[in-house]
């Protein structure tokens, strides 16, 4: 939970619904955030969220980095490096950016890839499991033949110790 020292920081601090209504995402999102980790709050005597206005922020860094395709605990990892109690600032979205720049163009180069591959088997139609890159892309065993030949091959004693 974040610390909320001093009378006129809580005065200051904003409700669930206020912070919802000013980063424009659900109040149910503001828990899920709030439940990964990624931003936190304090409670009133009545018992109530607060959260510090640098949430904002923070929240605003989350949305959009989901929305550019990077998972939660990236964003979670990424987060838990900014000061707690700071809005984050230029630089700090600039540190972000780029730790995040690698596993994009890591992402967009594998989408590139699956979609060159979907061009060729729109073409050939087959979804073959034997040679199909779309249709069983990690067949680490494919040089073994088709089919269920590990059950096939496998002892008893390897069948109940996989058990």
């Amino acid at each position: 939970m974040a610390s909320i020292d001093k009378k006129n920081d809580f005065e200051r601090a904003l409700s669930v619904g206020e912070v919802a209504k000013r980063s424009g995402v659900a109040v149910s999102a503001i828990h899920f955030y709030e439940k990964k980790g990624l931003i936190h709050s304090a409670r009133s005597h009545g018992n109530q969220r607060r959260y510090r206005r640098d949430v904002l922020r923070r929240v605003a860094i989350i949305k959009v980095a989901q929305r550019t395709g990077i998972p939660l605990a990236e964003i979670g990892k990424a987060l838990s490096t900014l000061p707690e109690g700071r809005t984050p600032n230029m630089r700090d979205w600039a540190r972000l950016s780029r730790q995040w720049h690698q596993s994009l163009d890591d992402r967009i180069s594998k989408l590139q890839r699956l979609r060159d591959h979907l061009n060729d088997c729109i073409g050939c139609g087959c979804l073959s499991i034997d040679s199909c890159p779309l249709r069983n892309p990690w067949d680490e065993l494919a040089s073994e033949g088709a089919g269920a030949w590990v059950l096939e091959h496998a002892t008893d004693t390897e069948l109940e110790e996989a058990d």
